[in-house]
């Protein structure tokens, strides 16, 4: 779970902002908090209102940054590759700041590092105990020495397990997080614990998921449809709820060569697949809301291809259609299914952006009520940045998970909550927030001061 994410110095980002999922003093909706773990619980949704341009997609970018860094890192003389605030020039020499406080496996962590774009200036990792903070490691690379490992000292208490530690720390390139050098040399394999180290490395790349307006989440579950009756049976179960009007979805095999690509990259995927020596490769091919799944037998190729079933008038048998036949709306629902089911298994942030896009209203409340009327035992969390003002509504979230972003005068963005905001429990929000009260929509100017629209009397 996220308890608590903080940037500072990064895209529309100036100072240091913070956004928080721990609950607010309001008593309702009790089922959105998690149980707590040491004293702290955290809230199961969040949703990020604002104008256009007013940094909810910066935000999202800035948690995907991190994720991304850790796990896939920096080559070598290669730069960090980011975006600096770039409209206050006394910060082009100072560094960015990113941090995460996040639980995970019965602890709570703070982990973070401030960087530029050469190296890693700081890097820290702790325990978020009851009474104090344990430090587990520290960075900092205008201190000698520059790795302080006491904290894993602790747990390594044999020579061998302590100097590999060491040696694996002064290996961590200036450009490369000692958590991504880590997760890379495999470093448990040598040493006696670093449980805290391998937690934090497995939120990031197992618990945390962030999909943008254009990514599909989980497109490969569909190729299990044929082998998991359980599976098919909850996709065609959510597909009829959500009025897709689809009866049926399946798995048809077709020729290879009737994948509609353009006939040079066919031929170039046939090639590439032939040539590996693997047997269990399989390979997913999404092409204008068409999905293929290509696997290898006896030197063959085999292609599946996700299809939808509608009834027909007059006709007992189903008929199948592309899904490139059906809606970006249906395509959508399609797409968001995979992610309800794993929402509602538990032990997964997902943080989506843009989540409304080609849906009615009506289906991504639908969505938030499905979670959040069956998360009371499940700890999940669904982070979205919106324009859907009709999830501006305390009959389904509570105060403390409706965020604002806003642009200052500086244009940086800025973040608050309806928490700061004395309301009641019961009044209406999303007029108000349409009018400007909490100041998270568009500034538009004077229309009467247009000069390059046409007049009635030219």
């Amino acid at each position: 779970m996220l308890i608590r994410f903080t940037v500072e110095n990064f895209l529309s980002f100036r100072e240091r902002v913070s956004f928080s999922m721990i609950p607010g003093k309001g008593t309702l909706k009790q089922h959105h908090k998690s149980n707590p773990i040491k004293g702290i619980s955290t809230l199961k949704a969040g949703v990020v209102f604002g104008a256009n341009a007013s940094g909810k997609s910066n935000l999202i970018k800035a948690i995907d940054f991190g994720k991304i860094l850790l796990l896939r890192g920096t080559k070598s003389d290669y730069p960090i590759n980011y975006q600096k605030f770039k409209l206050d020039s006394k910060l082009n020499d100072s560094n960015s700041r990113i941090e995460y406080e996040i639980q995970h496996k019965g602890k709570n962590y703070a982990y973070g590092f401030s960087f530029n774009a050469t190296e890693i200036v700081e890097e820290w990792l702790y325990e978020l105990a009851k009474n104090k903070d344990i430090k587990i490691f520290e960075r900092n690379k205008n201190a000698r020495p520059i790795f302080d490992l006491d904290g894993l000292y602790k747990k390594n208490r044999k020579e061998e397990h302590k100097q590999f530690l060491n040696f694996t720390a002064k290996g961590t390139p200036n450009n490369q997080l000692f958590l991504t050098e880590i997760r890379t040399r495999k470093v448990k394999d040598n040493v006696k614990d670093i449980s805290d180290l391998l937690n934090v490395i497995d939120w990031f790349q197992n618990s945390l998921k962030i999909v943008f307006p254009d990514e599909k989440y989980k497109e490969g579950i569909k190729s299990e449809l044929k082998d998991d009756s359980k599976l098919q049976i909850t996709f065609e179960e959510l597909l009829k709820y959500f009025d897709t009007g689809i009866d049926g979805i399946c798995l048809e095999k077709i020729e290879f060569e009737s994948i509609e690509i353009p006939i040079k990259i066919l031929e170039r995927i046939r090639e590439d697949l032939l040539e590996q020596k693997s047997e269990s490769i399989r390979v997913i091919l999404p092409y204008k809301n068409n999905t293929y799944f290509i696997s290898k037998s006896n030197n063959e190729l085999v292609v599946h291809k996700f299809m939808t079933k509608h009834k027909v008038f007059g006709q007992e048998n189903l008929i199948s259609f592309d899904t490139s036949d059906e809606s970006d709306g249906t395509n959508r629902i399609i797409d968001f299914i995979p992610l309800i089911m794993d929402l509602l298994q538990g032990n997964n942030v997902f943080v989506v952006d843009e989540m409304e896009r080609s849906l009615h209203p009506n289906l991504i409340m639908d969505i938030f009520e499905i979670f959040l009327d069956n998360c009371e035992n499940v700890n999940s969390q669904l982070i979205v940045a919106s324009h859907e003002s009709s999830l501006l509504t305390q009959k389904l979230l509570r105060k403390d998970e409706i965020w604002f972003v806003v642009k200052d005068e500086f244009g940086a963005s800025q973040l608050h909550s309806l928490e700061e905001y004395n309301i009641r429990f019961d009044k209406e929000i999303r007029k108000d927030y349409l009018l400007g009260r909490y100041k998270a929509v568009p500034k538009i100017g004077n229309r009467n001061k247009l000069t390059v629209l046409p007049t009635q009397n030219s």
